[in-house]
């Protein structure tokens, strides 16, 4: 079920529109994560940059720079595989999806095998790296990703792409899922019960730092555990959608050193179905000078989404608005 939030340019744009009857709004959702983790703020970001409801001034006169008549939202959902599967099902023009699970998804191959491919998966844009964090109590013992064994421990919920990916990080390990205690829940309700004792660690995938990790930073002690040595090694070898991350010393209060771990890419995705026109202008407004500032004062992990890295680490077909964008900015060689 998905919780519809209005950002609030496109609030705004509604009683905007409200005295205008010469366009006629389109609507564009965009599906997103828990409300506590990254993937939620950033949507609500470019949701604000890509809209221009009916009635805004143009944006040449000091008004939005988003593609006129548009009125974008952002969507808190279970991320990345039930955003993919919404966009296969039309009940989300676009939504946010891991780099691995968008190319599993689009050529029917890991986690999708079993499942019919989502051929007609398209890639807008690369936004910024995710961070896999494993957070545990301080006073769990948990200091390695093998002192897990025997934990109660939160994998996420089912549909996300974290989920997938703390399974594959288990698996490399050693560990049999049955060997933990395991959880299926969101973040903040993971951290919840650590907060009350009742959850030794959890699992989560996003840019740092993450709200619901922060919050609970800042009122209990944790452990931010590495996921590192050669089993990570082995899981980006045979994954080449990870990569190795770090997360800054200080960047959760009272983690004092950095933390190796691995990551991987989030990226912006749509079905092939999508008009091309509308893509392309969706595209253009997401690089536009404006959107960069939005970027730049609305979250740490704005800063990261450049132009220059849109199209780092896409392993799908871009959809054909979004192809023809970045090959007039010269990004794409004829």
């Amino acid at each position: 079920m998905f919780k519809r939030i209005l950002s609030f340019a496109a609030a705004m744009g509604i009683l905007a529109a409200s005295g205008a009857t010469a366009q006629e709004p389109q609507f564009f959702r965009i599906g997103t994560g828990g409300t506590s983790g990254t993937y939620y703020p950033i949507g609500g970001l470019i949701a604000n940059a890509i809209s221009s409801p009916p009635g805004s001034r143009p944006c040449e006169e000091g008004g939005s720079c988003g593609v006129p008549g548009l009125i974008a939202s952002a969507l808190s959902a279970n991320g990345s595989v039930a955003n993919v599967n919404a966009i296969a099902g039309g009940t989300l023009e676009s939504g946010f999806a891991q780099s691995d699970v968008a190319s599993w998804a689009q050529t029917g191959t890991g986690i999708w095998e079993d499942r019919e491919a989502v051929e007609s998966l398209r890639a807008i844009a690369s936004l910024y790296p995710e961070t896999i964090h494993l957070v545990a109590a301080a006073d769990s013992g948990i200091e390695s990703v093998a002192d897990l064994v025997g934990k109660r421990v939160s994998l996420d919920e089912p549909g996300s792409g974290t989920l997938v990916d703390a399974r594959i990080i288990l698996e490399a390990y050693g560990i049999d899922e049955d060997a933990i205690e395991a959880a299926f829940l969101k973040p903040d309700q993971a951290a919840e019960r650590m907060r009350d004792g009742a959850m030794d660690a959890f699992f989560f995938v996003g840019g740092f730092p993450a709200g619901a990790i922060a919050e609970l930073a800042s009122q209990n002690d944790i452990t931010l555990v590495s996921i590192d040595g050669p089993e990570a090694a082995g899981i980006i070898e045979e994954y080449p959608f990870f990569a190795e991350n770090t997360v800054p010393a200080e960047t959760y209060e009272g983690v004092s050193e950095e933390v190796l771990t691995i990551s991987v890419g989030a990226q912006w995705v749509t079905n092939a179905d999508q008009p091309e026109e509308l893509v392309y202008q969706i595209t253009e407004a997401l690089w536009n000078d404006s959107t960069r500032s939005l970027f730049d004062a609305g979250h740490q992990k704005g800063r990261e989404i450049t132009l220059e890295t849109a199209l780092d680490g896409i392993a799908i077909p871009l959809h054909p608005g979004a192809e023809r964008f970045y090959r007039e900015a010269g990004m794409i060689s004829e």
